[in-house]
């Protein structure tokens, strides 16, 4: 059914080192701790799906969608610190995730992702 899928390692690495050839970039390192990162649920309608993605602190014009291969669902988004407004104060502790957000899925190969 759905599945996530990532990047190849680059193809550029330096061959002569076994390790080196299967080490992954750091745009698959940083996208898979973003997909980690990114829960989602997925419901199947009998004719569609629905993607829930869980992207905290985003606005909808903040979130990208867009399909790559003709069947690769990607949903993506980045969430920034926020600048110190206030004059003498500061952050004693931060939790709240920042970063980069990301969720891909294959979409069946008969899926319509044109219509609207």
């Amino acid at each position: 059914m759905m599945d996530t899928v990532g990047d190849e390692p680059d193809a550029t690495a330096n061959k002569s080192s076994p390790s080196a050839a299967t080490a992954p970039t750091r745009t698959y390192v940083r996208d898979a701790k973003a997909m980690a990162a990114t829960p989602a649920d997925v419901k199947e309608y009998p004719n569609s799906y629905a993607f829930i993605i869980d992207m905290p602190g985003l606005k909808s014009g903040d979130i990208k969608v867009q399909v790559e291969d003709d069947n690769v669902l990607i949903i993506s988004g980045e969430r920034k610190r926020e600048e110190e407004k206030e004059e003498g104060a500061k952050y004693v502790r931060m939790e709240r995730r920042v970063g980069k957000l990301m969720r891909k899925f294959v979409l069946p190969e008969n899926a319509n992702c044109w219509d609207e």
